[in-house]
């Protein structure tokens, strides 16, 4: 029997903005907007329009823009926040009425009658403004579920088009899920939405549960963004319900890691490397056993291609590769090693590995172009690097690099002098290769005031990613030295035609 669709309400604009150190401008809103409504979403949840003139004027560049999606403003049960989100064009609000005790009794300070006049007020005064509701139920795992159904039943004599439940806290397990979500849909026939934060780790399974418990709409964010813990992760949640439960949704699979490395992006929130579906490390794969067994044919080790969710797969040197992934990756690049290369590539991945050091793209190929008699093309050189700061100067930067014959200079500023110098030669890179610095983190640092700095960056020419290395007493240096390093390889790879 085929699955009924789900219908997917993404809030990574509003409730994910919500993680703390996160704050998108209007133009990144709309950016991301764009991305989910292309990407499938059938709901956009903008923001809330209460919450500042800049959050308002994003929401109306959302709701202007023409999507495809319906556009909602999260609102509380009150007409000011309404009155905001009707100021947005907006088309719909997710009016949010707290059903808990614990919430009605010391947020509010009022009765449960109360709150259920507040909140079939706002149903009708949205409703007279032509808004679609969806009237949520805030903290509902915690509150009396005759509560919360009497209050559901009452928005919907008063024209309330959806509901939804709401695991505020993370508390609810799939078993309670399972048995709140049958016991309303019983009841009530509308749709029912969930919405679940990761408190307990629990939110994707929870999310699932509640659909096959006859939940019609989910509420979820990109990379999992949300408030503490965050939310129900639209990566996880989509595809265990697409391609482990057999439900349908909207969801253009191809484009989630797409939508996935824009997110973090623009909110600055680096994904994990071992975050499922869209983690860098979510197809790569390092032990002998495995690559070997992925090499010879991939689902042994891949619950699904990483091309359906528009990701790749990479083969790690590490100390746990194999020869064969070594013989295999050597071909796919168009060497042809002898066994004796083969062996001693390995051995010289095996020592770095076993001192503790990761083995990056760009030193991989350092010990293939070395055992194999291939000498690396230093393209692109630091010709000078001058950098300004202190207490009362902004940070800037002036760098020349040497790119065959030709000198190019930029200038950048930063919050700090590495922060320029890394400006400053990211607009020299982009200029003239199209290569972009996709990550920035400092591995390891020695101890003393003459600490070594060991300097990692991950680079992509929108076609391959190289990660490479910069080790220096001074971290600006390092910095420098990484990203010339991760420049070279792909511009040298690019020259040899891949390899």
């Amino acid at each position: 029997m085929t699955k009924r669709g789900i219908r997917v309400l993404d809030t990574t604009l509003r409730d994910g903005e919500q993680t703390p150190g996160v704050a998108l401008a209007p133009e990144q809103k709309l950016e991301i907007a764009r991305a989910l409504d292309e990407f499938g979403v059938d709901v956009i949840e903008a923001g809330a329009a209460i919450t500042s003139e800049g959050e308002r004027r994003a929401m109306k560049l959302i709701a202007d823009a023409g999507l495809r999606a319906e556009i909602c403003s999260f609102t509380r049960a009150l007409p000011v926040d309404i009155d905001a989100a009707l100021a947005c064009g907006v088309d719909s609000v997710h009016l949010v009425v707290p059903v808990s005790d614990i919430h009605i009794q010391h947020k509010l300070r009022k009765t449960r009658e109360q709150v259920k006049e507040m909140a079939l007020g706002a149903v009708r005064y949205a409703l007279d403004h032509g808004l679609v509701v969806e009237l949520s139920a805030e903290d509902a795992t915690r509150a009396d579920p005759a509560f919360m159904k009497e209050l559901f039943l009452a928005g919907l004599k008063e024209g309330a088009q959806r509901l939804c439940v709401c695991d505020t806290v993370g508390v609810a397990t799939p078993e309670r899920m399972r048995e709140l979500f049958m016991d309303l849909v019983k009841d009530i026939k509308a749709q029912i939405a969930v919405h679940c934060h990761d408190d307990f780790g629990m939110a994707t399974t929870n999310t699932v549960a509640a659909v096959q418990a006859g939940a019609q709409e989910i509420h979820v964010t990109v990379n999992g963004l949300g408030e503490r813990a965050g939310n129900a992760a639209l990566e996880e949640v989509v595809l265990a319900l697409m391609h482990l439960y057999g439900f349908q949704t909207n969801i253009k699979l191809e484009k989630m890691y797409g939508v996935s490395r824009l997110v973090e992006r623009h909110t600055g929130m680096p994904v994990p490397l071992t975050k499922a579906i869209v983690g860098e490390n979510a197809f790569s794969h390092e032990a002998g056993i495995h690559t070997h067994g992925v090499l010879a044919y991939p689902p042994t080790y891949e619950p699904i291609s990483p091309e359906v969710v528009g990701h790749h797969r990479r083969l790690i040197f590490g100390k746990h590769v194999g020869t064969h992934a070594i013989e295999s990756e050597l071909k796919r690049i168009g060497l042809e090693p002898t066994k004796g290369q083969v062996q001693e590539i390995f051995e010289q991945i095996k020592r770095l590995g076993d001192r503790g050091k990761q083995v990056t793209d760009t030193e991989w190929r350092a010990i293939v172009d070395a055992v194999m008699g291939r000498t690396l093309e230093e393209i692109v050189k630091l010709d000078e690097l001058t950098v300004i700061s202190g207490s009362r100067v902004t940070p800037t930067a002036s760098v020349r690099l040497k790119f065959g014959e030709k000198k190019v200079t930029e200038s950048g500023l930063g919050v700090g002098p590495v922060d320029a110098a890394m400006n400053a030669i990211r607009k020299v890179v982009e200029g003239m290769s199209n290569i972009r610095l996709q990550e920035y983190h400092v591995d390891a640092i020695s101890g003393g005031t003459d600490a070594l700095v060991d300097v990692v960056v991950k680079l992509t020419d929108g076609k391959r990613i190289v990660t490479a290395r910069g080790t220096s007493g001074d971290i600006i240096m390092a910095s420098v030295q990484a990203m010339l390093n991760g420049v070279n390889r792909l511009l040298w790879d690019r020259k040899l035609g891949g390899a």
